[in-house]
Parts: C-alpha cells; structure tokens; sequence
C-alpha cells in the first residue's frame, strides 16, 4: 500500500506543471472595478486584449463598479485562485485602506500584487484669473490667505483630491476642498468659469482647456515631465522636492494563487506593455508602461497604502 501511494505521489507530481505550463485552458476575467470609459476601464480593455492575443484565449473585462472600486476588488479577492480572475485595481484601492473604516478585503493581504501597468500623471491647474503662474507663486498666495483659497475635486479620496491634500501638507499652506459627485465633468466646468480656483487633473481632460488659454497648467504631479506639457515643470522640481502623485494601475489576484502562476502571468504582462501598439496608444493616454516584478510591485502597493494613511488622516477625509 505504501508503495502504491508513492508511485500515485510520483505519477501525479509532473501533472500539477504541466497545468501550469498550459495555463490558461479556458476564459480569464479581468475584473474592472469601474465604469466603462475611465481610465481603469480602459488599461483593463488594452491589457486584456494582448494577453488574450498572447494565451489564445479570451480575456473578458468584468466591470464591478461601485463604492470606490471595492466591490470589484472584493469580488476578485473572494473569487477561486485559479487564475481565471483577475482584477484591475490601483491608487484608488491604495487610498481607500484608510479612507473606509470598515473594508471587505486587504488589497495587501487579501490579493496578490502581480504586476503594474502603467500610471497617469496629472497637472495641477489654475484659473488664469489666480495671480499664480508658478508652484512657488501658489505657495506664497496660499500662505498670504490662509483658506480663502479652493480647488474641486471629483470625490472625498480620489487621488487628485488627495493631491492637493499632499501638496498642503508638504508646503504647510491651508485651502479649501470643494467636492463635486458624478466624476470630474462638473468641477471642471465651474474650474474654466472661474468658481473654483484650481485642480488637479488628468492631463488628457485638462489639455483642450490649457491649449485655448482657459487654464493655466503651473505643474506636474509625477516625478518626470510629461510629453504633453513638456516646458510644465513637476511639482518635485518646481518647489516642493520629493513630491509624487500618479495614478497607477496593476494587475491583482487572489492571494492564495500558486506562485507558479504569479510568475507566468506577470512575464506575459511584462512581454505585452512592450508591444509597440499597446505602447503607442498609452503614450496617446499620457500614460506611462511602467512593468514590476511581483516582489517590487507587492513593496510598491504596500509604501502606497502607507504613503495615503498619512495624507488620509491629516486631511480628515472619510468615506463612511
């Protein structure tokens, strides 16, 4: 009997590879936890359709919308971790660790980084009526009018929220938050009349209004300049060094999913961003293909959530 089992041990030992190797077998879900057309929506679209163009199988995008993107990112990490789900998530589920109390899931415990996509930078804008044509200008203006200044925001923890949170914090000046719901459409609106004084926002929605003239880009708010403004300097090298803000995306799962797999997916994920199409229509998007191992990518989402709890808690801002 002992023999038997042994030779099932030892028969069944090369199967479990094997099924790696094949993987994937039938249709993998990418789960998006947004509406169709954000930019999770879209990174979700162009990723799944060169890793289907690579595996031979289809990628379907899931879009799980809703609470700030946890109800997809619950869905993924409860789902089985066989492969065949995954999940699109970013700076967004990084910031809400600490923006809800009370969450269904640990984005750093409850899923496995896999791999990172690509990240927006956006600009920080003012109406041109703001005697501000500087980072150092909005500093020193800030400073001489402690909250009578405001900037919009298209929700209490977006990311470009909590921008402006970071760049207080860092230049010790007080603003006001306006907050819209719905998305940005509306703040951006009352950004061009003049209701509000100034934002941050993705480069692409921000860039018709900047050419016309009718706001006034002062910076960056990633580490390097973008080729959309390239004489707009970074908010790091233009008066508050250290300064970063984008708005990443990676690839999630499961956690218990084999490291086999980890691997396997996250070399496809590497080989995909370096195809010149996909590349091609991210720089259109402003954003920026920026692959990690799975070890450097987990260390990256864990100094985010670290990163935001500070921002989080100085500004006050709830989801609850």
């Amino acid at each position: 009997m002992r023999f038997v089992a042994l030779m099932v041990i030892v028969a069944a030992s090369p199967a479990a590879p094997a099924a790696a190797q094949n993987y994937p077998v039938k249709t993998v879900r990418l789960i998006a936890p947004f509406a169709p057309g954000g930019a999770t929506d879209v990174l979700a679209r162009l990723t799944a359709l060169k890793l289907g163009e690579r595996w031979s199988q289809q990628v379907i995008v899931d879009n799980r919308p809703g609470a700030g993107g946890n109800i997809g990112a619950e869905v993924a990490a409860r789902s089985a971790p066989d492969g065949y789900t995954l999940l699109v998530a970013g700076a967004p589920h990084a910031i809400n660790m600490t923006l809800y109390h009370k969450l269904p899931y640990d984005l750093a415990k409850d899923l496995v980084a896999i791999n990172r996509i690509a990240g927006y930078p956006s600009a920080l804008v003012v109406h041109p009526s703001l005697p501000a044509k500087s980072v150092k200008d909005l500093i020193a203006l800030a400073r001489s009018r402690p909250g009578e200044l405001n900037f919009g925001s298209p929700g209490p923890g977006s990311p470009n929220r909590l921008a402006i949170e970071l760049f207080m914090i860092m230049a010790q000046v007080k603003m006001t938050h306006i907050p819209y719901k719905g998305g940005s459409g509306q703040m951006v609106t009352d950004l061009v009349a003049g209701h509000v004084q100034l934002a941050s926002i993705g480069l692409p929605p921000s860039m018709e209004y900047v050419k016309a003239g009718r706001l006034r880009a002062i910076a960056v708010t990633s580490t390097k300049r973008s080729p959309l403004l390239p004489d707009v300097p970074t908010v790091s090298e233009a008066g508050l060094p250290g300064f970063d803000v984008t708005s990443w995306y990676g690839v999630f799962a499961p956690a218990a999913l084999p490291r086999n797999l980890v691997t396997q997916v996250n070399g496809d994920i590497s080989a995909v961003l370096e195809a010149p199409d996909l590349r091609e229509r991210l720089q259109r998007m402003d954003a920026e293909p920026s692959p990690q191992s799975p070890e450097d990518f987990a260390r990256f989402v864990r100094e985010e959530i670290a990163k935001w709890a500070k921002v989080v808690k100085a500004s006050g801002a709830t989801a609850d």
